[in-house]
């Protein structure tokens, strides 16, 4: 079994894999509130714009991966219609119910399924569509996924990965101030649980910054990648094309 990072860790993949899922099932009832506070609420402008590139079309065939809490599969459904499809998937139980349950409440029946990314339960060619939003960094072989994600988009289907990027270099100092002492300790008093939200910060700084996650989506399949940095590389949204 091969080696690989859990945050600044060097794990095992399969042990990599089991303390993700801890890190999720311990914060999935209060996610939603944290992603507002440690983002001072630009995660819900992330997102839209993603969703605004996404260009989708009524009928369109979409597969939301690491969905968590439903954000975009939410609004992806109001834009495919009736005739299109949405299917919310997370490879966390927790995370996927949560997120269920309150597309439930709003009145959005989805197909929602527990899914690993590095081995799509779905047919080639099948989806117009398929999004990954701050997901992409905990996995633990990140080209299978993204290999994974082309398969199963048509020809001239699209690819969007929202993730977290490698910050401006006047910034640095001060993300890094914020990250390692402020998102802990909010962590800890929101989620009772600083040490993920430590994790969280980690797996940050080992994430591919965006030229490395453009040439992962190349040698994926995609033939064409195009880059938009956010709030001043906080977040990058990669849009890959597939051949």
């Amino acid at each position: 079994m091969s080696n690989t990072h859990f945050g600044f860790e060097t794990v095992g993949e399969r042990e990599k894999a089991a303390r993700v899922r801890g890190v999720f099932s311990s914060v999935a009832s209060r996610y939603d509130v944290m992603n507002d506070l440690m983002s001072l609420g630009l995660h819900r402008a992330w997102k839209a714009y993603a969703v605004a590139v996404a260009r989708l079309r009524e009928g369109d065939q979409v597969l939301d991966i690491a969905g968590g809490t439903g954000d975009l599969a939410r609004a992806f459904a109001r834009q495919v219609g009736t005739r299109g499809t949405v299917v919310h998937t997370d490879i966390n139980e927790a995370m996927l119910q949560h997120g269920r349950d309150r597309l439930i409440n709003e009145g959005l029946l989805l197909p929602t399924a527990i899914c690993d990314a590095e081995a799509l339960p779905f047919a080639a060619d099948r989806f117009d569509v398929v999004s990954v939003a701050f997901g992409l960094r905990n996995m633990t072989r990140k080209d299978v996924a993204l290999a994974e994600m082309c398969r199963v988009l048509r020809p001239g289907g699209r690819l969007l990965v929202l993730e977290f990027s490698k910050v401006a270099a006047p910034l640095e100092k001060a993300y890094d101030w914020y990250s390692f002492n402020v998102l802990p300790r909010i962590g800890q008093w929101v989620a009772g649980d600083g040490a993920s939200y430590r994790y969280l910060a980690e797996s940050i700084r080992m994430h591919p910054d965006a030229p490395a996650l453009k040439a992962l989506m190349k040698a994926a399949g995609f033939g064409h990648v195009d880059v938009h940095t956010l709030s001043a590389g906080v977040v990058a949204l990669h849009v890959g094309i597939k051949c």
